[in-house]
């Protein structure tokens, strides 16, 4: 049984050996040697670089404090400056406590308590129902943080762990997947993809034993073996370079449906990028064996030359349209509904922005619904000089990045709750092909603003938190006094419950009060993390703050790892069993920084 540290030197080695060391050099001189050649407080020379291992360098330029400057860097390039800079071999091993003194995992498919996957149910409501998660409104305010797991290395924690059994799985920004005792954090068995996992990982019954399946930001998808970690198989499921899977599959009936969004948009910083060709789609893969039963793309037509730019150099398209969350199930119908993100070519595509309902037996596009037509972006749109590989349309960007909802109301009527980054919230009908009910704003919305990861619906109201942060510029970060807001809607007609303005930062370093993670909701309660470190539960009846804990600390871990709690955006809280699980650190935009998984229980 293979655990990280003998993992990580074989990333380390296998990076050292496969990257081009005239590359390597050839782009820290392009990129990266203006600031570290200098030095400075906050800029660590090439020496201290060498220090560590190219594994290390790889997060920082992948999720860490790095990843504005390597946006327009290729994999290739990115894994070739680690592997120039990075000498060191490993990071320290675990201490020999951390691990479960009884590493047998034996899953029951009928256990009480799972949360597999993105939510506990495949509508996506991320509504706990209380025999499953064991929290009321009356014991809420006895949670008590019980341990903390610490990602070695990493400075942003993002993938929602899934809870089965009474063992938890989850992936980290390193690329790391840890098998752990819910109940404790002992670490059971750990494995070590190729790219960061942002993906909260679902599992389905293959035999006598059990698959989990996950995607990386680098375009793999993975099965192991639940009970050891092993492999099961790995597949390349996009072949485009700028791949990007962020949304977790969801699994029915022996297939996971992969959505596949990219880093694309951001290409268009490199001046020298034809841009663009990347299309969003959704892979029906087999998770038996990794074959792909379907595959359908988001926008029909391939992408090819259909222009040239000021400078002379070619244009592609139809392109964009990413899905970055999961797919949402509808047996009745035998659909699959997903929501997709922006254009990245001129003319936007009317699948952008949309939400579509496929086929499930076949991919086919049974009908889509657009929100915002005419929405082309790339990151050339908004640098400062605008470059060649902006579209036309320069925006808004108003991607969909969080996943429908399927919702039955009181009165028995089916809708399809969407938010989206316009700050915009939708019901759609699914019986008359998506045509909406009703909309309903909720935030001011914009290209780090409205509905991000996540809302939440009990059946009655439809629980929406926007981020609506913006970037500062000069204080080179998020804005300490914009963002956040909680809204309660009522699911039947829009109208508003009730709303709740977010808790300012005060004088916290780096702080953001914008709500972007996702909901999740308990009876009489939904919790709602924020950019300021704070995790808060509300009251669903009129908003009232309930439970505040404040996660931007240090922590004993219970790994060995130096543990410190950041910003909170991504996915939500998981909720089994009396326990609480959520991802404490979120260094984008300038976030405050972090590396702990924490557990809360009420006992």
């Amino acid at each position: 049984m293979l655990f990280r540290t003998t993992l990580l030197i074989c990333a380390a080695a296998a990076l050292a050996s496969a990257a081009d060391p005239v590359l390597g050099e050839a782009q820290y001189k392009q990129r990266c040697a203006t600031c570290h050649d200098r030095g400075g407080e906050r800029i660590p020379p090439q020496d201290a670089l060498n220090g560590m291992t190219p594994a290390r360098i790889l997060r920082t330029l992948d999720m860490g404090a790095m990843i504005s400057i390597a946006y327009p860097m290729n994999r290739t390039e990115r894994e070739a400056v680690a592997a120039y800079l990075g000498k060191a071999t490993a990071d320290a091993a675990p201490p020999p406590e951390a691990f479960c003194k009884d590493r047998t995992i034996k899953l029951n498919d009928s256990a009480k308590f799972i949360w597999n996957g993105w939510s506990p149910t495949s509508d996506n409501a991320r509504y706990v129902p209380p025999e499953l998660g064991g929290l009321t409104l009356s014991n809420v305010g006895k949670l008590k943080l019980k341990w903390a797991f610490g990602f070695d290395g990493d400075v942003t924690t993002f993938a929602q762990p899934t809870v089965f059994d009474g063992h938890l799985f989850v992936g980290s920004a390193g690329g790391a997947i840890h098998a752990l005792r819910a109940d404790s954090g002992c670490i059971e068995w750990a494995y070590q993809a190729t790219g960061p996992v942002r993906t909260a990982i679902a599992i389905a019954p293959v035999g006598n034993q059990h698959a989990l399946v996950f995607s990386d930001l680098t375009g793999w998808v993975y099965s192991l073996e639940a009970e050891t970690g092993k492999l099961r198989w790995k597949k390349k499921i996009e072949q485009h370079e700028a791949t990007r899977l962020t949304g977790a599959a969801l699994i029915h009936d022996g297939i996971a449906y992969v959505p596949a969004a990219s880093w694309e948009e951001t290409r268009a910083l490199n001046l020298d990028y034809p841009c663009c060709t990347f299309r969003g789609s959704i892979t029906a893969v087999r998770v038996k064996d990794g074959s792909i039963a379907w595959k359908s793309y988001v926008i029909p037509t391939p992408s090819k030359q259909v222009g040239t730019r000021s400078d002379g150099k070619p244009i592609y398209g139809p392109s964009g349209a990413g899905i970055w969350s999961t797919p949402t199930l509808d047996l009745k119908r035998r659909l699959l509904y997903v929501t997709t993100g922006d254009s990245y070519s001129s003319p936007a595509a009317d699948t952008s922005d949309a939400i579509l309902a496929l086929d499930l037996k076949t991919g086919h596009i049974v009908w889509s619904k657009q929100t915002t037509p005419r929405d082309a972006f790339t990151s050339g749109c908004s640098a400062a000089t605008r470059t060649a590989s902006c579209p036309e349309e320069n925006g808004p960007d108003y991607d969909f990045g969080s996943s429908a909802i399927l919702v039955k109301t009181a009165q028995g009527r089916e809708l399809l709750l969407a938010g989206q980054k316009s700050g915009v919230v939708y019901a759609l009908d699914p019986e008359k092909k998506g045509e909406i009910v009703w909309q309903q704003r909720v935030g001011k919305g914009g290209m780090i603003g409205g509905v991000q990861w996540g809302m939440a619906t009990d059946g009655q109201n439809v629980y929406a938190a926007v981020s609506d942060a913006a970037v500062a510029t000069s204080l080179n970060g998020l804005d300490p006094k914009q963002g956040g807001g909680l809204t309660a809607l009522r699911v039947g007609d829009g109208s508003r419950v009730w709303h709740k303005d977010p808790a300012p930062c005060g004088d916290r370093p780096n702080c953001s009060p914008a709500q972007s993670a996702a909901l999740t909701l308990i009876p009489g309660v939904v919790f709602s993390p924020s950019m300021d470190g704070h995790l808060r539960a509300y009251s669903t009846e009129e908003g009232n703050i309930l439970w505040d804990f404040d996660t931007v600390r240090d922590y004993k871990t219970v790994n060995g790892v130096t543990g410190k709690g950041g910003a909170i955006d991504g996915p939500g809280p998981v909720i089994v069993n009396g326990m609480l699980f959520v991802n404490s650190g979120y260094s984008r935009f300038g976030g405050i920084r972090g590396n702990v998984l924490l557990a809360f229980s009420i006992e």
